[in-house]
């Protein structure tokens, strides 16, 4: 990931990472962002934000990472921040079944109700490297993947596995669709900041529905 501190971009793109507290969506994000990792991770606190980039056949895209804690007592806080998304991650700790089955019940419900349709969504079974406590299977989680028509893949924030992958897919779908849907156009060469408190800042969304915040 390049570093982003004052970069502009010719398309960003807004990406959420959804599923509980405590499954490793922080640490994903660190580990594309700066290839590192720590185990004393602190959980996340309402919404955090962050951000990247990517080169996309000749593009520069920028990517705004929302990773939205999986508190119960913050649900009303970030509900709002769904708004505008590009695409999101279902994530859940391969380890802890309870997590799979609340992306199935919970976290898929929430992002389908409160987002468009045609969301490009990657399914995330993290933490492939506790493979001798696993719970949940990855014939079951890409089962359930094909069923709903978004992709599927095992990460390790910890061993870096497929993390990479995982951004840099999701946010090149993402493109290609917006290409073929729209002819996306660089109307703006836009400029964002490595981070931002979000805080209690408003959301500014543009007529198309899309956050630019």
């Amino acid at each position: 990931m390049a570093n982003t501190q004052g970069s502009k971009y010719e398309y960003v793109f807004k990406v959420l990472l959804l599923g509980d507290s405590g499954v490793g969506k922080s640490n994903l994000v660190i580990r594309y962002q700066r290839d590192e990792f720590s185990p004393q991770s602190r959980n996340t606190i309402g919404v955090d934000f962050s951000t990247g980039s990517i080169e996309i056949e000749g593009k520069t895209v920028g990517a705004h990472f929302w990773d939205t804690s999986g508190q119960e007592r913050f649900r009303s806080i970030t509900s709002a921040f769904y708004r505008g998304a590009y695409g999101a991650f279902l994530v859940y700790d391969i380890s802890k079944k309870e997590t799979f089955d609340n992306v199935q019940e919970r976290w898929l419900h929430e992002l389908r109700y409160s987002t468009s349709q045609d969301i490009v969504i990657t399914l995330i079974g993290n933490k492939s490297d506790l493979e001798s406590t696993r719970q949940v299977g990855r014939e079951e989680a890409k089962a359930f993947a094909d069923q709903n028509g978004f992709s599927f893949m095992e990460t390790s924030a910890k061993d870096a596995q497929n993390v990479r992958t995982a951004f840099e897919s999701i946010l090149t779908e993402i493109y290609h669709r917006e290409i073929a849907s729209r002819q996306l156009a660089p109307s703006d060469i836009k400029e964002i900041p490595e981070s931002i408190s979000v805080g209690s800042s408003e959301v500014v969304v543009d007529q198309g529905g899309r956050c630019y915040c």
